[in-house]
């Protein structure tokens, strides 16, 4: 389905955009557009990868002319531009809305303009029931796309929406690694927060699933296991065979104790679709008066998906989830060869 087609990244010098290459760069795919306004991390890439299929683009999804300027000619796009570390969208957010608001409704405007066939927006569990700048401007993120998605036919939009990704660029997986590589203590918030647990690669084949299989407004969540930041501490430093001490320091400006990736209302209209979640938008119009309400199933039966219901990891599966990472194994790798 990516035969000979042209897709854009935005945010694609990202975690998730180097997860997304690892997975087109060998197919039929014509060409891969990054879009992003490091040129740094974009140099990185190029001599990472050597490919002609990369296209390297510099630009702001603020900016509305850069974005269209990159999106000529595009047939698919992968939404992932985000400000997402949650303490310093606390004390600038005013630069969250910009670019994950404002952002995605240029890009999303652009797509339509161009004749997009698809585009997925990514967006994160801190969207829902937010209490912090990022999760409130993802969820207005979410918002936009939704409503953007009435308004054509043409250009097919849907949202993904996932967890932690484990080992992710600015997560805590490679704040611990640090730490213990340096002989600091592990330093966790509160050893009882739960957080979903995810790999950039479910990461990317949620994108795909949702590519394939989504319809206009839809959102997709996948069912994910969730740990304990104690438990994760504490299976790190074994992994390691570490003596690091482990310091609590307290949960930081905007942490939640649990993550919510899909509310009881919109967990009520959901499908199951076994390992997701498909989230149908409301087509309503404003014109309530036009419809009623019949009575089904009782709201009570069911309640949110959240890191603290869902299946909860022992330290075992914890311990064979993380042996599964690539950074993890480097990591491992790295510490035999400087011994």
């Amino acid at each position: 389905m990516f035969k000979n087609k042209t897709l854009l990244i935005t945010g694609g010098t990202g975690s998730f955009g180097n997860a997304v290459l690892s997975h087109f760069l060998e197919s039929d795919i014509k060409e891969i557009r990054i879009f992003s306004r490091d040129e740094k991390k974009q140099e990185d890439m190029r001599i990472k990868y050597k490919n002609d299929k990369l296209k390297f683009y510099i630009g702001d999804v603020r900016d509305f002319d850069s974005i269209n300027s990159a999106m000529r000619n595009v047939d698919f796009v992968f939404s992932a531009s985000a400000l997402k570390q949650v303490p310093s969208c606390e004390f600038f957010p005013i630069e969250a809305v910009k670019t994950n608001i404002i952002g995605t409704d240029n890009t999303l405007k652009s797509a339509i303009m161009q004749g997009v066939k698809k585009v997925i927006v990514l967006s994160t569990d801190k969207a829902v029931y937010p209490i912090n700048a990022m999760g409130m401007s993802k969820g207005l993120m979410e918002k936009v796309a939704i409503a953007k998605s009435r308004t054509t036919e043409e250009t097919l939009i849907c949202c993904t929406r996932y967890g932690n990704v484990m080992a992710s660029r600015g997560s805590v997986i490679p704040l611990f690694c640090q730490q213990i590589k340096n002989g600091l203590p592990i330093t966790i918030t509160d050893p009882e927060m739960t957080r979903f647990m995810m790999s950039l690669d479910d990461a990317v084949n949620l994108v795909m699933y949702a590519f394939e299989h989504g319809e206009q407004g839809d959102i997709f969540v996948q069912k994910s296991p969730a740990s304990t930041i104690g438990l994760l501490a504490n299976v790190i430093k074994n992994i390691f065979n570490a003596k690091n001490e482990i310091k609590i320091i307290g949960t930081r400006h905007g942490e939640k104790k649990h993550e919510t990736l899909a509310t009881l209302e919109e967990i009520m209209r959901s499908q199951d679709l076994g390992h997701y979640y498909k989230i149908p938008v409301d087509n309503r119009d404003l014109n309530y008066q036009k419809y009623f309400t019949e009575g089904t199933e009782s709201i009570k039966e069911k309640g949110d998906y959240s890191s603290d219901n869902t299946y909860r990891l022992n330290e075992r599966e914890l311990e064979e989830l993380l042996l599964k990472l690539s950074y993890i194994k480097d990591a491992m790798n790295n510490g035999e060869e400087n011994r």
